[in-house]
């Protein structure tokens, strides 16, 4: 009988003594639990030697502001009046897309949901926007200049360097440079511009001026002129993402400067790659098709529709431009009055 109190008592103290050092050793790891995933943390910013943030990836938007920088609900890419004048349905060159010739909708990225343009300038935006399929760049696989080259649906490669970082773009196999050494100033304008940077801090602050007229911000008709002056800024918030800023500048078009913002995630397949999109040869038909004596593309027939295709020749030296962006010309903007800044 004692020998079965003992054993008891024993196994008591001893389930005493076990309960206790596991109570201690919990709270001992979760005190120590963030210090080691600190330490640990997949999400540590990846940094170079020099102490500054290491950008160097595959990245891409995850948005719709290639589409609209602006907030947007849905709408056809390409529309007209429907049975009810303010309900619109696709029009003949995307009827055939159904659901996925509608525009998805998305929250703005531009800092107060406006664009300041100048009175003159936001008419010509709407005549953009109406004359879409005729005028964005993009269709004509321009390069996509700043900043709309960083939210484009498509990846882009980051390279960088002690005194260089090198941007490679898969849409059109753009690329830019951006000088952290001291440079001359560029020669000629450029649809990608001309950029300089620097560090203040953990971010990346990159300068980028002399641009070509000929670029739009998204496909909605927004453009420029030749005056655009760009700030970027590049600031890490985890490793596999990083926040984008662009203040946007152009006197001749714009009342003030204005602002977007967006968050640009690593893409983190294992196999990730910028793969061939050298669209210049996709686009030859639908630049240059009405120059062919005998028209190529005539028609597409479906299971309940049929599409045909008749190509025009525009009138006059119409014929020999190979695109027309809708961005005013020089003439044209020593016309406009100018709002100060």
């Amino acid at each position: 009988m004692r020998s079965l109190k003992r054993e008891t008592l024993v196994a008591l103290v001893t389930a005493v003594v076990i309960s206790g050092i596991w109570l201690a050793t919990t709270r001992l790891v979760q005190k120590a639990g963030p210090v080691v995933l600190a330490q640990n943390s997949s999400s540590a910013i990846p940094r170079r030697a020099d102490g500054k943030p290491d950008f160097s990836g595959i990245w891409q938007a995850n948005n719709s502001a290639n589409w609209d920088l602006l907030t947007h609900g849905a709408r056809p890419m390409v529309g007209q009046p429907g049975v009810y004048p303010d309900v619109p349905v696709l029009a003949a060159p995307v009827v055939a897309l159904g659901a996925i010739g509608w525009v998805p909708p998305d929250l703005g990225v531009v800092e107060g949901d406006e664009i300041p343009y100048q009175p003159w300038a936001a008419k010509r935006k709407q005549e953009n926007l109406a004359n879409w399929l005729d005028r964005d760049p993009e269709i004509g696989c321009y390069k996509p200049g700043v900043p709309r080259a960083m939210y484009m649906p498509y990846p882009f490669q980051i390279i960088q360097g002690t005194t260089n970082v090198l941007m490679v773009f898969e849409y059109a196999g753009a690329e830019r440079t951006i000088h952290l050494d001291p440079v001359g100033a560029y020669p000629v304008d450029a649809y990608m511009g001309h950029s300089v940077g620097h560090w203040e801090g953990d971010t990346l602050v990159t300068d980028v001026s002399n641009f070509t007229s000929d670029t739009w911000l998204d496909r909605s008709g927004d453009f420029h002129s030749d005056a655009l002056h760009v700030v970027e800024r590049y600031t890490a918030i985890a490793r596999d993402a990083f926040r984008y800023e662009a203040t946007i500048e152009d006197k001749k078009v714009f009342t003030r400067p204005w602002k977007i913002s967006m968050p640009i995630y690593r893409r983190l397949e294992p196999n990730t790659q910028l793969m061939e999109f050298q669209c210049r040869e996709m686009a030859e038909e639908t630049l240059l098709g009405h120059l062919r004596r005998n028209q190529l593309v005539k028609q597409w027939e479906g299971r309940t529709m049929r599409v045909e295709i008749t190509r025009k020749v525009p009138p006059g030296n119409g014929v020999y431009e190979r695109h027309f962006s809708g961005n005013p010309t020089s003439t044209e903007l020593a016309e406009q009055p100018q709002t100060r800044q």
